[in-house]
């Protein structure tokens, strides 16, 4: 990974190669992706949905010229998700043809061998990260998993290798950088997050927000990425079941653009509000609060 991220030699130099990406990063979390990046230690990055914290991965992949393998957590992912299986119906079609090759007459042991190779493993994200590293490693929403697979993840991490019963050892040569992101609906166990440096990510401040729109859609006029992003900072101080996200910041521009709308009045927010609100119960809240009150943030 070292020859990947050379012209990195500073918090400001990530700052700024994250900036080309279009990512804009506050120096605190610049600072421990740096170290992360520098030390070989995985990125724990926690926070509320919708604050970056899938995107910084992604931005980071651009920025240092890696590719990325990505794992998605959910409820009951195993090992063979995560790590490696085989291909059976390969497998199977290939027993078929020693048999018929073999007029009957096949051996058992031989066949056998013939059939857990590298030819017929199929490598799951975990696996294909130690053996194509220098990459990045995205696990995402870690905190949707079980603890068994947190101490498999953990088990990983620690050895930068894998095991398969029938190959043997599989050792990265270069560990992968990891960044794992938990939208904290579950506490991660302590044993995992001392592995990792971590950083809390928070919503961005009003002028980063503003500058988030601008860069990344600069075809909106000032004062609207302006309008919007008062609107939105002042939604998140409401208390929402689901606080909007930079991401939905950039659908409520979008959406006002797609609709040749330059200034966001009350009658349009009501009207394009389920680009930023996607609860009900969130759109009564803000309605109630009064939309005029929103936008004046």
């Amino acid at each position: 990974m070292a020859g990947a991220v050379t012209e990195v030699q500073s918090p400001g130099d990530l700052v700024a190669a994250l900036e080309s990406t279009g990512y804009l990063a506050d120096e605190g979390l610049a600072t421990t992706a740096f170290l992360a990046i520098r030390m070989g230690r995985p990125l724990f990055c926690e926070g509320e949905p919708g604050t970056g914290k899938t995107s910084l991965a992604t931005a980071l992949v651009e920025a240092l010229g890696l590719p990325l393998v990505r794992l998605q957590c959910h409820e009951g992912i195993d090992a063979s998700q995560a790590l490696y299986d085989w291909d059976f119906p390969r497998q199977l079609l290939h027993l078929r043809t020693l048999e018929a090759a073999s007029g009957g007459a096949l051996d058992a042991d031989t066949a056998e061998r013939s059939l857990y190779t590298e030819r017929y493993l199929l490598a799951r994200p975990l696996l294909a990260a130690l053996t194509g590293a220098p990459c990045v490693l995205l696990v995402d929403e870690i905190d949707r998993a079980d603890d068994e697979f947190e101490a498999l993840l953990l088990q990983v991490l620690d050895e930068n290798a894998v095991t398969v019963p029938e190959l043997g050892e599989i050792r990265a040569a270069v560990p992968p950088l990891v960044v794992l992101t938990s939208n904290r609906t579950r506490e991660v166990h302590d044993a995992l997050k001392r592995r990792c440096l971590y950083h809390w990510v928070e919503h961005p401040g009003l002028d980063r927000e503003i500058a988030i729109l601008r860069r990344r859609l600069p075809e909106i006029d000032a004062r609207l990425a302006s309008q919007v992003a008062h609107a939105v900072q002042a939604l998140r101080g409401y208390d929402l079941l689901k606080p909007p996200g930079v991401a939905e910041s950039l659908d409520w521009a979008r959406a006002l653009h797609e609709l040749d709308r330059d200034v966001l009045d009350a009658a349009t927010a009501a009207a394009t509000l389920g680009a930023v609100l996607k609860y009900r119960e969130d759109f009564e809240r803000a309605m109630r609060a009064g939309l005029d009150r929103v936008l004046a943030g």
